[in-house]
């Protein structure tokens, strides 16, 4: 059964399974105004120092978890209404597959949106190869959906032209190699009836998420790089529309 989202569930999300950087990011503010009180500097140049280091760290700390905040608890990412633009006929999809990377929070939703629908759901988390701490942590209180199964990214089990739709929200990015990436969406495209999509929603390492992140983009890719995947992948196309300046929904027709 669904649960019900708590107030600022996302950022606390975030938080929670990033508490490691920002522990780091404490602790290395510390031993710099430390080397800044033991430095010979002249009073004037001391308080400069000291009030660019605090301006940069307090931004490179709270502006994550206010764009968290924005995307993931007031935009309404959760409700799902922006699926609307990308399903032009909710009422004739009859297979869903969402995969995941081992962090599950929205199955339910679409197996709420799409009542008539059978929704499969992987994960193709591997704990050799998806090592983040955030990761290990997300495991532990995620909601499982009902018969989640363990996947490999290269071999999604079912025949071919099976599904309507597979989602890969928010998850495609934990997949650091591209060769891998593509053999995902090779696999989505497989699975895919004619017609069918595959619907995955990424931030992208673009400014609005340097802004938002600062180094932290880095963990996601550009739209090049995406696109380079689908078309690896042997999709002709790839559609684009932002939800948020911080995060893309790209739709592809197999």
């Amino acid at each position: 059964m669904e649960a019900k989202r708590r107030p600022f569930q996302g950022v606390l999300n975030i938080l929670s399974f990033n508490r490691h950087f920002y522990v780091y990011g404490l602790l290395s503010l510390g031993l710099l105004m430390l080397a800044i009180r033991l430095l010979p500097l002249t009073p004037p140049v001391m308080t400069t120092a000291t009030w660019i280091l605090l301006a940069a760290y307090t931004y490179g700390l709270v502006m994550p978890l206010l764009v968290s905040a924005y995307v993931y608890d007031f935009s309404g990412y959760y409700h799902f209404d922006w699926l609307q633009k990308e399903v032009e006929e909710p009422n004739a999809v009859g297979r869903i597959v969402n995969i995941n990377a081992g962090f599950d929070e929205t199955s339910f939703i679409l197996q709420r949106h799409f009542p008539k629908a059978e929704v499969t759901v992987f994960d193709f988390y591997n704990a050799k190869q998806h090592t983040e701490p955030a990761i290990v942590r997300a495991r532990k209180v995620t909601q499982e959906f009902p018969d989640t199964a363990r996947i490999a990214t290269n071999a999604i089990p079912l025949g071919e032209e099976a599904a309507d739709l597979v989602f890969l929200l928010s998850a495609a990015h934990e997949i650091r190699s591209n060769e891998e990436k593509a053999r995902l969406l090779e696999e989505c495209r497989r699975i895919c009836k004619p017609g069918g999509k595959v619907i995955m929603v990424e931030h992208l390492r673009d400014f609005p998420n340097f802004l938002a992140f600062t180094i932290g983009f880095t963990h996601f890719f550009s739209r090049d790089t995406w696109k380079k995947a689908f078309t690896d992948a042997g999709f002709a196309d790839m559609k684009e529309t932002k939800f948020t300046p911080f995060m893309s929904v790209f739709n592809c027709t197999a």
